[in-house]
Protein backbone atom coordinates (compact mmCIF):
# COMPACT_ATOMS: atom_id res chain seq x y z
CA UNK A 1 0.00 0.00 0.00
CA UNK A 2 1.26 3.39 -1.18
CA UNK A 3 1.71 6.33 1.26
CA UNK A 4 -1.27 7.84 0.07
CA UNK A 5 -3.60 4.72 -0.02
CA UNK A 6 -2.68 4.80 3.34
CA UNK A 7 -3.44 8.27 3.79
CA UNK A 8 -6.76 8.31 2.29
CA UNK A 9 -7.71 4.58 4.30
CA UNK A 10 -7.06 6.06 7.57
CA UNK A 11 -9.27 9.13 6.32
CA UNK A 12 -12.32 7.55 5.39
CA UNK A 13 -11.43 5.97 9.27
CA UNK A 14 -11.26 9.34 10.95
CA UNK A 15 -14.25 10.63 9.19
CA UNK A 16 -16.39 7.52 9.69
CA UNK A 17 -15.54 7.64 13.48
CA UNK A 18 -15.88 11.87 13.75
CA UNK A 19 -19.56 11.38 11.71
CA UNK A 20 -20.47 8.65 14.19
CA UNK A 21 -19.77 10.62 17.38
CA UNK A 22 -21.64 13.73 16.32
CA UNK A 23 -24.58 10.98 15.18
CA UNK A 24 -24.51 9.50 18.55
CA UNK A 25 -23.82 13.44 20.66
CA UNK A 26 -27.11 14.45 18.77
CA UNK A 27 -28.92 11.40 19.79
CA UNK A 28 -27.65 11.82 23.18
CA UNK A 29 -28.79 15.66 23.07
CA UNK A 30 -32.37 14.92 22.31
CA UNK A 31 -32.44 12.19 25.15
CA UNK A 32 -31.53 14.27 27.49
CA UNK A 33 -33.29 17.05 26.62
CA UNK A 34 -37.08 14.84 27.26
CA UNK A 35 -35.44 13.19 30.83
CA UNK A 36 -34.65 17.07 31.66
CA UNK A 37 -37.78 17.89 30.77
CA UNK A 38 -40.08 14.97 32.55
CA UNK A 39 -37.91 16.05 35.61
CA UNK A 40 -38.81 19.21 35.92
CA UNK A 41 -42.43 18.26 35.34
CA UNK A 42 -42.16 15.73 37.99
CA UNK A 43 -39.83 17.41 40.57
CA UNK A 44 -41.49 20.41 41.58
CA UNK A 45 -41.32 22.87 44.70
CA UNK A 46 -44.79 20.69 45.73
CA UNK A 47 -42.16 17.30 45.35
CA UNK A 48 -39.48 18.85 47.61
CA UNK A 49 -42.17 20.22 50.18
CA UNK A 50 -43.32 16.73 50.81
CA UNK A 51 -39.77 15.34 51.03
CA UNK A 52 -39.42 17.96 53.95
CA UNK A 53 -43.09 17.52 55.64
CA UNK A 54 -42.35 13.33 55.45
CA UNK A 55 -43.08 11.73 58.93
CA UNK A 56 -39.35 9.77 58.61
CA UNK A 57 -37.01 11.00 56.00
CA UNK A 58 -34.45 8.70 55.33
CA UNK A 59 -31.71 9.05 57.15
CA UNK A 60 -28.33 10.61 54.84
CA UNK A 61 -24.73 10.72 56.26
CA UNK A 62 -22.72 13.23 54.68
CA UNK A 63 -19.33 11.50 54.05
CA UNK A 64 -16.29 14.33 53.47
CA UNK A 65 -12.58 12.48 52.56
CA UNK A 66 -10.31 15.42 53.22
CA UNK A 67 -6.41 15.62 52.98
CA UNK A 68 -4.84 18.82 53.33
CA UNK A 69 -7.97 20.43 52.53
CA UNK A 70 -7.42 23.23 55.30
CA UNK A 71 -7.90 26.02 53.20
CA UNK A 72 -11.59 25.13 51.77
CA UNK A 73 -12.56 22.66 54.59
CA UNK A 74 -13.92 25.49 57.28
CA UNK A 75 -16.60 26.96 54.48
CA UNK A 76 -17.53 23.31 53.00
CA UNK A 77 -18.57 22.13 56.40
CA UNK A 78 -20.56 25.41 57.02
CA UNK A 79 -22.55 24.75 53.55
CA UNK A 80 -23.27 21.79 54.91
CA UNK A 81 -24.04 22.45 58.19
CA UNK A 82 -26.56 25.03 56.06
CA UNK A 83 -28.14 21.89 53.81
CA UNK A 84 -32.56 22.00 53.98
CA UNK A 85 -32.51 18.64 54.98
CA UNK A 86 -33.14 17.81 59.05
CA UNK A 87 -32.19 13.84 58.89
CA UNK A 88 -28.81 14.64 58.00
CA UNK A 89 -25.37 13.87 59.62
CA UNK A 90 -21.89 14.99 58.03
CA UNK A 91 -18.77 12.80 58.74
CA UNK A 92 -16.02 14.61 57.73
CA UNK A 93 -12.88 12.00 57.43
CA UNK A 94 -8.88 13.73 58.13
CA UNK A 95 -7.10 11.42 55.86
CA UNK A 96 -3.85 11.59 57.85
CA UNK A 97 -3.65 15.68 56.59
CA UNK A 98 -0.22 16.55 56.82
CA UNK A 99 -1.39 20.36 57.08
CA UNK A 100 -4.19 21.75 59.79
CA UNK A 101 -7.37 20.56 58.06
CA UNK A 102 -7.73 18.48 61.89
CA UNK A 103 -6.72 21.51 64.03
CA UNK A 104 -9.07 24.07 62.14
CA UNK A 105 -11.84 21.55 62.00
CA UNK A 106 -11.53 21.07 65.92
CA UNK A 107 -10.71 24.84 66.46
CA UNK A 108 -14.03 25.90 64.82
CA UNK A 109 -16.57 23.40 65.36
CA UNK A 110 -15.20 22.99 68.89
CA UNK A 111 -14.95 19.10 68.85
CA UNK A 112 -14.23 17.01 71.37
CA UNK A 113 -12.92 13.02 71.62
CA UNK A 114 -15.61 10.76 71.35
CA UNK A 115 -14.91 6.82 71.62
CA UNK A 116 -15.41 4.50 68.50
CA UNK A 117 -18.31 2.81 69.11
CA UNK A 118 -18.97 1.85 65.09
CA UNK A 119 -18.89 -1.25 63.34
CA UNK A 120 -16.21 -1.48 60.56
CA UNK A 121 -17.50 -4.08 58.11
CA UNK A 122 -15.71 -2.46 55.26
CA UNK A 123 -11.40 -2.84 56.21
CA UNK A 124 -9.43 0.56 56.37
CA UNK A 125 -6.21 2.02 57.89
CA UNK A 126 -6.01 2.52 61.66
CA UNK A 127 -8.65 5.22 63.04
CA UNK A 128 -6.91 7.06 65.33
CA UNK A 129 -9.70 9.02 67.08
CA UNK A 130 -13.21 10.00 66.40
CA UNK A 131 -14.29 13.39 67.59
CA UNK A 132 -18.13 15.19 67.99
CA UNK A 133 -18.99 18.72 67.88
CA UNK A 134 -20.19 20.63 70.81
CA UNK A 135 -22.15 23.28 68.71
CA UNK A 136 -23.42 21.08 65.95
CA UNK A 137 -24.34 17.71 66.76
CA UNK A 138 -24.59 16.34 63.44
CA UNK A 139 -20.95 16.72 62.90
CA UNK A 140 -18.59 13.90 63.34
CA UNK A 141 -14.53 14.24 62.84
CA UNK A 142 -13.05 10.84 61.76
CA UNK A 143 -9.07 11.18 62.14
CA UNK A 144 -7.38 8.38 60.63
CA UNK A 145 -3.69 7.41 59.06
CA UNK A 146 -3.48 7.86 55.02
CA UNK A 147 -3.70 4.77 53.21
CA UNK A 148 -2.50 6.71 49.89
CA UNK A 149 -6.54 7.06 48.46
CA UNK A 150 -9.30 8.88 48.80
CA UNK A 151 -11.40 4.92 48.82
CA UNK A 152 -9.65 4.27 51.76
CA UNK A 153 -11.15 7.30 53.61
CA UNK A 154 -14.46 7.19 52.25
CA UNK A 155 -14.52 3.27 53.31
CA UNK A 156 -13.75 4.95 56.53
CA UNK A 157 -16.74 7.39 56.63
CA UNK A 158 -19.43 4.85 55.11
CA UNK A 159 -18.16 2.68 58.19
CA UNK A 160 -19.16 5.50 60.60
CA UNK A 161 -22.10 6.61 58.90
CA UNK A 162 -25.38 6.06 60.58
CA UNK A 163 -27.77 6.60 57.92
CA UNK A 164 -29.55 4.64 55.67
CA UNK A 165 -28.10 6.60 53.16
CA UNK A 166 -24.31 7.64 52.14
CA UNK A 167 -23.56 10.75 50.04
CA UNK A 168 -19.86 10.95 49.33
CA UNK A 169 -18.56 14.13 47.94
CA UNK A 170 -15.35 15.94 47.88
CA UNK A 171 -13.95 17.76 50.76
CA UNK A 172 -14.02 20.90 47.88
CA UNK A 173 -17.68 20.37 47.02
CA UNK A 174 -20.55 22.63 47.82
CA UNK A 175 -23.87 21.69 48.09
CA UNK A 176 -27.03 23.35 47.06
CA UNK A 177 -29.56 23.72 50.06
CA UNK A 178 -31.69 21.49 48.43
CA UNK A 179 -28.92 19.27 47.58
CA UNK A 180 -30.17 16.03 49.87
CA UNK A 181 -33.41 16.84 49.33
CA UNK A 182 -33.51 16.50 45.55
CA UNK A 183 -30.89 13.49 46.43
CA UNK A 184 -33.30 11.15 48.36
CA UNK A 185 -36.43 12.28 45.47
CA UNK A 186 -35.21 9.17 43.59
CA UNK A 187 -35.45 6.42 46.82
CA UNK A 188 -38.44 7.18 47.94
CA UNK A 189 -40.44 7.01 44.18
CA UNK A 190 -38.92 3.30 43.21
CA UNK A 191 -37.53 1.54 46.59
CA UNK A 192 -35.09 -0.39 43.99
CA UNK A 193 -33.06 2.64 43.53
CA UNK A 194 -29.19 1.86 45.01
CA UNK A 195 -27.37 5.10 43.94
CA UNK A 196 -28.24 8.85 42.89
CA UNK A 197 -25.44 10.80 41.10
CA UNK A 198 -26.34 14.81 39.78
CA UNK A 199 -25.16 17.53 38.21
CA UNK A 200 -21.77 18.95 39.55
CA UNK A 201 -21.45 22.89 38.60
CA UNK A 202 -18.22 25.06 39.19
CA UNK A 203 -17.91 27.25 41.07
CA UNK A 204 -15.21 29.70 39.87
CA UNK A 205 -16.32 33.34 39.29
CA UNK A 206 -19.60 32.67 41.53
CA UNK A 207 -19.91 34.77 44.91
CA UNK A 208 -19.79 32.74 48.06
CA UNK A 209 -21.11 33.92 51.20
CA UNK A 210 -22.30 31.35 54.54
CA UNK A 211 -20.67 28.60 52.58
CA UNK A 212 -23.38 29.02 49.92
CA UNK A 213 -23.37 30.17 46.16
CA UNK A 214 -25.31 33.40 46.09
CA UNK A 215 -24.36 34.60 42.78
CA UNK A 216 -23.87 32.49 39.95
CA UNK A 217 -21.19 34.68 37.43
CA UNK A 218 -18.95 33.12 34.88
CA UNK A 219 -14.99 33.27 35.75
CA UNK A 220 -12.73 35.23 34.42
CA UNK A 221 -10.17 32.45 33.15
CA UNK A 222 -10.66 30.98 30.16
CA UNK A 223 -9.40 28.12 31.23
CA UNK A 224 -12.45 27.35 33.57
CA UNK A 225 -15.06 28.61 31.08
CA UNK A 226 -14.19 26.03 29.14
CA UNK A 227 -14.24 23.39 31.63
CA UNK A 228 -18.18 24.61 32.43
CA UNK A 229 -19.17 23.98 29.31
CA UNK A 230 -17.27 20.95 29.22
CA UNK A 231 -19.25 19.65 32.24
CA UNK A 232 -22.52 20.68 30.74
CA UNK A 233 -21.59 18.40 27.46
CA UNK A 234 -20.56 15.77 29.50
CA UNK A 235 -23.39 15.63 32.25
CA UNK A 236 -26.04 16.42 29.69
CA UNK A 237 -25.62 14.65 26.91
CA UNK A 238 -23.84 11.13 28.00
CA UNK A 239 -24.94 10.82 31.54
CA UNK A 240 -28.29 12.01 31.06
CA UNK A 241 -28.87 9.41 27.93
CA UNK A 242 -27.36 6.97 30.55
CA UNK A 243 -30.14 7.42 33.37
CA UNK A 244 -32.88 7.45 30.84
CA UNK A 245 -32.14 3.75 30.01
CA UNK A 246 -30.78 2.86 34.04
CA UNK A 247 -27.06 2.03 32.17
CA UNK A 248 -25.21 5.01 34.58
CA UNK A 249 -21.86 4.14 34.27
CA UNK A 250 -20.33 6.48 36.75
CA UNK A 251 -22.10 8.90 39.65
CA UNK A 252 -19.86 11.21 39.87
CA UNK A 253 -17.00 11.20 43.29
CA UNK A 254 -17.92 14.68 44.03
CA UNK A 255 -21.69 13.91 44.73
CA UNK A 256 -22.75 10.18 44.74
CA UNK A 257 -25.48 8.99 47.08
CA UNK A 258 -25.59 5.52 47.86
CA UNK A 259 -27.74 3.02 49.62
CA UNK A 260 -25.39 2.28 52.62
CA UNK A 261 -26.20 -1.78 52.45
CA UNK A 262 -25.59 -1.50 49.10
CA UNK A 263 -22.02 -0.36 49.11
CA UNK A 264 -21.12 -2.46 51.46
CA UNK A 265 -22.43 -5.85 49.78
CA UNK A 266 -20.14 -4.98 46.81
CA UNK A 267 -17.06 -4.53 49.19
CA UNK A 268 -16.86 -0.48 49.18
CA UNK A 269 -14.52 1.53 47.12
CA UNK A 270 -11.56 -0.41 46.45
CA UNK A 271 -8.57 1.22 46.83
CA UNK A 272 -6.69 -0.18 44.31
CA UNK A 273 -9.15 1.86 41.65
CA UNK A 274 -7.83 4.81 40.14
CA UNK A 275 -11.04 6.32 38.92
CA UNK A 276 -13.27 4.98 42.30
CA UNK A 277 -16.28 6.30 41.48
CA UNK A 278 -17.22 4.57 38.39
CA UNK A 279 -15.47 1.50 39.26
CA UNK A 280 -17.88 1.20 42.38
CA UNK A 281 -20.73 2.29 39.97
CA UNK A 282 -19.90 -0.38 37.90
CA UNK A 283 -19.59 -2.94 40.55
CA UNK A 284 -22.88 -2.01 41.89
CA UNK A 285 -24.37 -2.51 37.87
CA UNK A 286 -22.76 -5.86 37.79
CA UNK A 287 -23.14 -7.28 40.77
CA UNK A 288 -26.91 -6.43 41.08
CA UNK A 289 -27.36 -7.45 36.86
CA UNK A 290 -25.48 -10.99 37.90
CA UNK A 291 -28.35 -11.62 40.70
CA UNK A 292 -31.12 -10.30 38.63
CA UNK A 293 -31.97 -8.24 41.61
CA UNK A 294 -34.18 -5.38 40.51
CA UNK A 295 -32.42 -1.84 40.72
CA UNK A 296 -32.31 1.36 39.34
CA UNK A 297 -29.46 4.30 39.11
CA UNK A 298 -30.66 7.45 39.41
CA UNK A 299 -29.30 11.09 38.08
CA UNK A 300 -30.30 14.90 38.95
CA UNK A 301 -29.85 17.06 35.61
CA UNK A 302 -29.49 20.35 37.65
CA UNK A 303 -26.98 21.44 40.01
CA UNK A 304 -26.69 19.74 43.45
CA UNK A 305 -23.16 20.92 44.53
CA UNK A 306 -20.42 22.86 43.01
CA UNK A 307 -16.55 22.45 43.20
CA UNK A 308 -13.57 24.29 42.06
CA UNK A 309 -12.22 23.86 38.55
CA UNK A 310 -8.78 23.88 37.86
CA UNK A 311 -7.27 27.74 36.55
CA UNK A 312 -3.46 26.34 35.66
CA UNK A 313 -2.59 24.18 32.45
CA UNK A 314 -0.22 21.48 35.37
CA UNK A 315 -3.13 21.03 37.70
CA UNK A 316 -5.94 20.80 34.51
CA UNK A 317 -3.58 18.73 32.65
CA UNK A 318 -2.92 16.02 36.21
CA UNK A 319 -6.22 15.96 36.61
CA UNK A 320 -7.46 14.64 32.74
CA UNK A 321 -4.44 12.28 32.87
CA UNK A 322 -5.37 10.99 36.02
CA UNK A 323 -9.35 10.36 34.52
CA UNK A 324 -7.75 8.77 31.59
CA UNK A 325 -6.59 6.67 33.85
CA UNK A 326 -9.07 5.79 35.89
CA UNK A 327 -11.18 5.26 33.00
CA UNK A 328 -8.98 2.86 31.17
CA UNK A 329 -8.85 0.87 34.04
CA UNK A 330 -12.23 0.88 34.93
CA UNK A 331 -12.88 -0.78 31.11
CA UNK A 332 -9.91 -2.95 31.71
CA UNK A 333 -11.39 -3.92 34.76
CA UNK A 334 -14.98 -4.55 33.48
CA UNK A 335 -14.47 -5.83 30.22
CA UNK A 336 -16.19 -9.29 30.32
CA UNK A 337 -19.61 -6.45 30.74
CA UNK A 338 -18.71 -4.97 27.13
CA UNK A 339 -21.29 -6.03 24.46
CA UNK A 340 -22.37 -8.58 26.96
CA UNK A 341 -26.35 -8.91 27.16
CA UNK A 342 -26.17 -10.31 30.66
CA UNK A 343 -25.93 -6.98 31.89
CA UNK A 344 -28.54 -5.19 29.76
CA UNK A 345 -28.12 -1.99 28.57
CA UNK A 346 -24.66 -1.11 30.25
CA UNK A 347 -23.09 -4.00 28.54
CA UNK A 348 -24.55 -3.71 25.23
CA UNK A 349 -24.46 0.33 24.75
CA UNK A 350 -23.18 2.48 27.57
CA UNK A 351 -20.00 0.40 28.08
CA UNK A 352 -19.36 0.27 24.31
CA UNK A 353 -19.73 3.45 23.44
CA UNK A 354 -17.09 4.64 26.46
CA UNK A 355 -14.80 1.65 25.09
CA UNK A 356 -15.37 3.09 21.25
CA UNK A 357 -15.80 7.14 22.03
CA UNK A 358 -13.98 7.77 25.16
CA UNK A 359 -11.49 5.01 24.94
CA UNK A 360 -10.10 5.11 21.27
CA UNK A 361 -10.66 8.97 20.93
CA UNK A 362 -7.34 10.69 22.12
CA UNK A 363 -5.71 8.08 20.01
CA UNK A 364 -8.07 8.88 16.78
CA UNK A 365 -8.39 12.43 17.38
CA UNK A 366 -4.21 13.36 17.75
CA UNK A 367 -3.28 10.68 15.17
CA UNK A 368 -5.80 12.17 13.06
CA UNK A 369 -4.84 15.86 13.27
CA UNK A 370 -0.71 14.84 13.19
CA UNK A 371 -1.17 13.10 9.74
CA UNK A 372 -3.73 15.31 8.43
CA UNK A 373 -1.84 18.35 8.94
CA UNK A 374 1.68 16.29 7.60
CA UNK A 375 -0.30 15.37 4.41
CA UNK A 376 -0.92 19.19 3.61
CA UNK A 377 2.62 20.04 4.29
CA UNK A 378 3.85 17.13 1.97
CA UNK A 379 1.23 18.14 -0.91
CA UNK A 380 -0.27 14.53 -0.23
CA UNK A 381 -3.86 16.52 0.58
CA UNK A 382 -4.67 20.46 -0.71
CA UNK A 383 -5.42 22.91 1.57
CA UNK A 384 -8.90 23.57 0.53
CA UNK A 385 -9.27 20.18 1.80
CA UNK A 386 -7.47 20.57 5.14
CA UNK A 387 -9.34 23.84 6.03
CA UNK A 388 -12.99 22.07 5.40
CA UNK A 389 -11.91 19.58 7.44
CA UNK A 390 -11.18 21.95 10.32
CA UNK A 391 -14.20 24.18 9.89
CA UNK A 392 -16.20 20.92 10.04
CA UNK A 393 -14.69 20.12 13.48
CA UNK A 394 -15.16 23.18 14.71
CA UNK A 395 -18.70 24.01 13.80
CA UNK A 396 -20.04 20.25 14.50
CA UNK A 397 -17.99 20.34 17.80
CA UNK A 398 -19.44 23.85 18.76
CA UNK A 399 -23.11 22.67 17.76
CA UNK A 400 -22.57 19.93 20.43
CA UNK A 401 -21.51 21.60 22.77
CA UNK A 402 -24.41 24.20 22.66
CA UNK A 403 -27.00 21.33 22.61
CA UNK A 404 -25.88 20.90 26.54
CA UNK A 405 -25.46 24.64 27.06
CA UNK A 406 -28.90 24.98 26.56
CA UNK A 407 -30.82 22.49 28.31
CA UNK A 408 -28.52 22.95 31.29
CA UNK A 409 -29.48 26.64 31.24
CA UNK A 410 -33.21 25.85 31.00
CA UNK A 411 -32.89 23.28 33.61
CA UNK A 412 -31.07 25.53 36.56
CA UNK A 413 -31.36 28.98 35.05
CA UNK A 414 -28.02 29.82 36.35
CA UNK A 415 -26.36 31.95 33.39
CA UNK A 416 -29.78 33.94 32.37
CA UNK A 417 -27.42 37.66 32.33
CA UNK A 418 -27.28 38.04 28.52
CA UNK A 419 -23.84 38.79 29.08
CA UNK A 420 -22.63 35.52 30.90
CA UNK A 421 -24.98 33.26 28.49
CA UNK A 422 -22.99 35.23 25.61
CA UNK A 423 -19.61 34.35 27.39
CA UNK A 424 -20.96 30.95 27.92
CA UNK A 425 -21.67 29.98 24.16
CA UNK A 426 -18.48 31.88 22.73
CA UNK A 427 -16.80 29.61 24.83
CA UNK A 428 -18.67 26.70 23.56
CA UNK A 429 -17.38 27.65 20.09
CA UNK A 430 -13.94 28.49 21.42
CA UNK A 431 -12.85 25.52 23.27
CA UNK A 432 -13.29 23.68 20.32
CA UNK A 433 -9.73 25.58 18.87
CA UNK A 434 -7.10 24.35 21.10
CA UNK A 435 -8.57 22.90 23.99
CA UNK A 436 -10.15 20.32 22.65
CA UNK A 437 -6.80 19.21 21.24
CA UNK A 438 -4.89 19.68 24.18
CA UNK A 439 -7.44 17.57 26.21
CA UNK A 440 -7.14 15.12 23.50
CA UNK A 441 -3.11 15.35 24.04
CA UNK A 442 -3.47 14.55 27.80
CA UNK A 443 -5.25 11.59 26.90
CA UNK A 444 -2.85 10.35 24.76
CA UNK A 445 -0.43 10.87 27.68
CA UNK A 446 -2.43 9.14 30.29
CA UNK A 447 -3.02 6.35 27.87
CA UNK A 448 1.19 5.70 28.04
CA UNK A 449 0.77 6.36 31.79
CA UNK A 450 -1.78 3.84 31.80
CA UNK A 451 0.06 0.97 29.67
CA UNK A 452 3.49 1.64 31.36
CA UNK A 453 1.63 1.58 34.86
CA UNK A 454 3.24 4.67 35.37
CA UNK A 455 1.54 8.29 36.97
CA UNK A 456 0.53 9.59 40.05
CA UNK A 457 -2.39 12.29 41.63
CA UNK A 458 -0.04 15.16 40.05
CA UNK A 459 0.14 18.41 41.19
CA UNK A 460 -3.02 20.17 42.02
CA UNK A 461 -3.42 23.95 43.66
CA UNK A 462 -6.27 24.66 46.15
CA UNK A 463 -7.21 28.18 46.57
CA UNK A 464 -9.99 29.57 49.35
CA UNK A 465 -13.40 29.67 48.11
Amino acid sequence: MTLISAIEAFSVIVSVYFVAWNASQMAMGAVGARFAWRYKRRRNVRSLALVARFAAPPPVSVVVPARNEALTIVESVRALLAVEYEAREIVVVNDGSTDDTLAVLLQTFRMVPAPVAFEQPLPTARVRGVYRSIEEPALVVIDKENAGCKSDASNAGVNAATGTLVLVIDADTMLEPDALSRGVLPFLEDPNTIAAGGYVAIANGCTIDGGRVIETAMPRSWLARFQIVEYMRSFLLFRLACAAGNAVTIVSGAYGLFRRDAVIDVGGFSITAIGEDMDLTLRLQQHFRAARRPFRIGFIPIPVCWTQAPEDLSSLGAQRKRWRRGLLQSLWRHQRMIANPRYGTVGMIALPYMAVFEGLAPLIEVTGFVMTTLAVILGLLNWHHYRVLLAASILFGAAVTLMAVFPSDFTSRRYLRGRDLAILCLAAVVESVGYRQINSWWGLVGTIQAMAGTGGWGPMKRRAF
